[in-house]
């Protein structure tokens, strides 16, 4: 079978301006590679209607699966909804099952809360969307075509990501075996590792150093779908860790 792939777009001029720090990239990407759906590429872009209309038709055509956060909340800024219904070519419009929803959650609050213009942008979608209805928030996001608009908010993105993801067709699921040591130094492995590497073409292996008050060290990590290659590569790595009088210990290195 084809391995599926996928792209994710971080809308938001708040990002690329450092005023806010993306926090779902992570979470995105350890959750397709679960799926079987490696996550391809990933594009930081701002709140500008002509290149995200442009952006969205380039992955849409180029990725298996497009997944973008932020820019649908009830702002001005708030534009990748109306963004990607141009980029499909349709009409933005109120989608009434969503208002619907939306009123009734807002009714029900203490003290009642309007649905106002602004809110009512949160339940405008592309003619023909998929909402995508999750436990976080009445406001929804929305799946055209195979592109997945989602919030911005981690919480509200993790609660959109697995409403989805039942629905997306995976491939082999990716996996990794990780091994690191105190003391090592990656000019002393990296021919070695190079040479690995060329005997596991299948495979991703990454080497990351890593400082801590204890020691410092490099972790090195093989990532695929092919198991026996994996293990056999793992094997490898420890083996030229050992050569340069180190302890492989399996895992990643505890945390700072």
């Amino acid at each position: 079978m084809n391995q599926p792939t996928a792209a994710l777009l971080i809308i938001g001029n708040e990002v690329l301006s450092g005023r806010t720090q993306d926090a779902n990239l992570k979470f995105i990407a350890t959750r397709l590679g679960e799926l079987g759906i490696p996550l391809r590429e990933v594009r930081v872009i701002p709140d500008v209607p002509e290149v995200i209309i442009r952006t969205v038709n380039e992955v849409r055509a180029a990725f298996t699966y497009v997944f973008t956060t932020g820019g649908i909340g009830p702002t001005h800024d708030d534009i990748t909804s109306e963004c990607v219904a141009r980029a499909f070519g349709v009409p933005w419009e109120v989608h009434e099952e969503s208002r619907r929803i939306m009123e009734a959650d807002y009714a029900r609050r203490n003290p009642p809360v309007e649905m106002n213009a602004a809110r009512l942008r949160m339940a405008t979608l592309p003619r023909g969307a998929t909402p995508i209805l999750c436990s976080e928030t009445s406001a929804p996001g929305f799946i055209m075509g195979n592109v997945h608009v989602m919030a911005g908010v981690p919480r509200i993105m993790r609660s959109m990501f697995e409403v989805v993801a039942p629905g997306l067709e995976g491939g082999i699921p990716v996996k990794s075996r990780a091994l690191h040591a105190t003391g090592l130094l990656e000019g002393q492995i990296a021919a070695g590792l190079t040479a690995i590497q060329e005997r596991f073409p299948m495979l991703d292996i990454g080497s990351y150093p890593y400082y801590r008050a204890g020691g410092n060290g490099v972790a090195l990590v093989a990532k695929g779908t092919d198991e026996a290659a994996l293990e056999a590569a793992a094997a490898e790595i420890a083996a030229l860790i050992r050569a340069d009088g180190k302890e492989p210990v399996e895992g990643e290195p505890a945390a700072a």
